[in-house]
């Protein structure tokens, strides 16, 4: 018994479904040696397998799985006496090896072990129910397929490692910037950014100037600024509508920020460099 889904490939974003589906395969049912344009997750529901990669043979069974990457010579067969059922999900996307590698699943670690299935065999079950679905199928498949690599990703033994200090002080700072980046053009405050992370507010502090030697304020409005400049390329815009692009309501308080960062009014600055 088998059921395959395809999905219409689209222009390359972050992250596609190509295909997703399952089989019960019969004893020493093989396909390959092959190869993919994109990447693939087996995923085995029940049953014993092999799988043939990297010029190594892995033994699967329930609750393991393996990934087959893009371009990658790769074989795979039942077992005679037991063979595996197992699902898959076929995907590619700009992101797409940077999610597989936060979980630690890469061409030469490309087997996957749970030590509870439950959740990942939910996703894959969501997939194959989306054939009932008449007109979101496609959104619904991607959506379920980004819900399965954050779990993979979370329940990766290297995201389970305990990190040294100093990778959780970046993290944390990352995570402070990519905060500050996506949400620049709003009205936020330190303390606001402090509890996203789950960091007390004189701690983040305490990063920021350990680690970029100014304060996450001080960063904020760095950052605002260097937008600003980039901004004031674009003749339709005014200055107001500038300042307000980057955070503030206020244009005259704008303009003393800018004054202050960059040494010269804003629209002095606007007149004389672009």
């Amino acid at each position: 018994m088998s059921l395959h889904l395809e999905v219409n490939r689209l222009n390359l974003t972050d992250l596609m479904m190509y295909q997703c589906g399952y089989e019960a395969c019969a004893p020493s049912h093989a396909f390959g040696p092959a190869v993919r344009d994109h990447f693939l997750i087996h995923y085995v529901l029940s049953g014993k397998g092999t799988f043939h990669a990297n010029n190594t043979i892995y033994t699967l069974e329930k609750g393991q799985g393996f990934l087959i990457c893009p371009d990658a010579i790769t074989f795979y067969e039942a077992d005679a006496s037991d063979p595996w059922t197992y699902a898959w999900v076929g995907f590619h996307g700009l992101k797409a090896a940077g999610y597989l590698e936060a979980a630690g699943l890469t061409q030469k670690t490309p087997i996957l072990s749970l030590a509870s299935e439950g959740y990942i065999t939910h996703c894959f079950k969501e997939m194959l129910e989306t054939q009932k679905l008449k007109v979101g199928r496609e959104l619904r498949l991607l959506g379920i397929l980004y819900t399965l690599l954050s779990e993979l990703i979370e329940i990766s033994p290297q995201t389970l490692a305990q990190p040294s200090r100093r990778d959780r002080k970046e993290y944390y700072l990352q995570t402070a910037i990519q905060y500050i980046e996506r949400n620049y053009s709003r009205k936020i405050t330190i303390t606001e950014l402090s509890r996203h992370i789950g960091l007390d507010r004189s701690y983040l502090c305490h990063l920021f100037k350990e680690l970029l030697s100014k304060s996450p304020q001080q960063f904020l409005i760095d950052y605002r600024m260097n937008k600003a400049v980039e901004l004031m390329h674009n003749p339709l815009l005014s200055l107001g509508d500038i300042a307000r692009s980057v955070g503030y309501s206020d244009v005259l308080c704008f303009s003393k920020a800018f004054t202050k960062t960059h040494g010269i009014a804003p629209s002095h600055y606007r007149k004389n460099t672009i």
